[in-house]
């Protein structure tokens, strides 16, 4: 099941483990029901890493330095049982609300506690709330990062991280440079937060059925293997909230299909990263885009 090539369809099953830190870093909230979510971690990760190792997967868990300190034997479990730790802030604070210091000082304490904690540098890299700064890819590059995940430009495929790029209301798009930080793209309905978890400060419902949720995500295991027949689905999950019950039970029900697909292989992030990268050199995500390419006689 496991497998380094980045040819065919894989699956990478991925975790943030975010604990208090979501709810303090990102939210602002500091009162015990809520908070008390976020000490759901430590039950709903104990369950995630039993259900990895029945079906024999390696995961990538994203972890905010916050979290290793405060869940420090949940950490190491995660290290021991062979899966790959990145990084995700220091308390779940959203790069671009952050100063150039203020950002490079979140990433540093980062590192130093899953170094602390759990003898890890990490080498991939997930910004809270997927909000990159226009200053984050520079900095990762700076701290030896090899990845990024926290875009959206893609579905299925890694594509370059740029630098100078520029929005404009009066002008069109300008691509910035291409530089070798590999983007592992994300995508909100692969996500498991926004589907289930209720967040009255944002306005987010949250509380969908499984089952919903579960037909998303295997049509999408569907269109990767039949349709596009190449490259990654990135699944972002959370112990905090698919750990819960009967969510356990959608991710049990979702991973006997996608390991069921002839083909299908999983990786963690860092393993399909430096697959993918090996053979490239940085470039734009554009170019070659002609009729003769689009499926069904399609219009530009």
């Amino acid at each position: 099941m496991h497998d380094t090539s980045p040819q065919g369809p894989h699956l990478a099953v991925t975790f943030d483990v975010d604990g208090f830190a979501n709810w303090i870093g990102s939210l602002g909230v500091t009162s015990p029901g809520v908070l008390s979510r976020g000490e759901f971690e430590h039950i709903g990760l104990r369950r995630v890493l039993a259900l990895l190792h029945e079906f024999d997967i390696r995961g990538t868990f994203f972890v905010p330095g916050s979290t290793a300190v405060t869940f420090p034997e949940e950490i190491r479990a995660i290290r021991d049982a062979g899966h790959e730790i990145s990084h995700h802030g220091w308390v779940h604070e959203p790069p671009v609300r952050l100063s150039e210091g203020e950002e490079r000082q979140a990433l540093l304490r980062g590192i130093d506690a899953l170094n602390t904690v759990a003898g890890v540098r990490p080498l991939g890299y997930r910004a809270p709330g997927w909000d990159n700064s226009p200053r984050t890819v520079e900095l990762l590059l700076e701290m030896g990062f090899e990845y990024d995940s926290s875009l959206m430009g893609n579905d299925y495929t890694p594509y370059w991280c740029r630098v100078g790029d520029a929005a404009s209301q009066s002008e069109g798009f300008a691509w910035g440079r291409p530089v070798p930080l590999v983007e592992m793209p994300v995508a909100w309905h692969l996500d498991d937060f926004p589907y289930f978890e209720p967040v009255a400060e944002s306005g987010q419902s949250g509380l969908r059925t499984p089952q919903s949720v579960l037909d998303i995500w295997q049509a999408e295991v569907d269109y990767l293997v039949t349709e596009v027949k190449d490259g990654v689905l990135i699944l972002t999950l959370h112990p905090q909230v698919i750990g819960r019950g009967h969510r356990m039970l959608m991710l049990r029900s979702f991973l006997e299909y996608a390991t069921a697909q002839r083909g299908l292989q999983i990786a963690t992030c860092l393993d399909y990263a430096r697959a993918w990268r090996a053979d490239r050199s940085p470039t734009l995500p554009i170019g070659g885009f002609t009729q003769d390419s689009l499926p069904d006689g399609g219009m530009l």
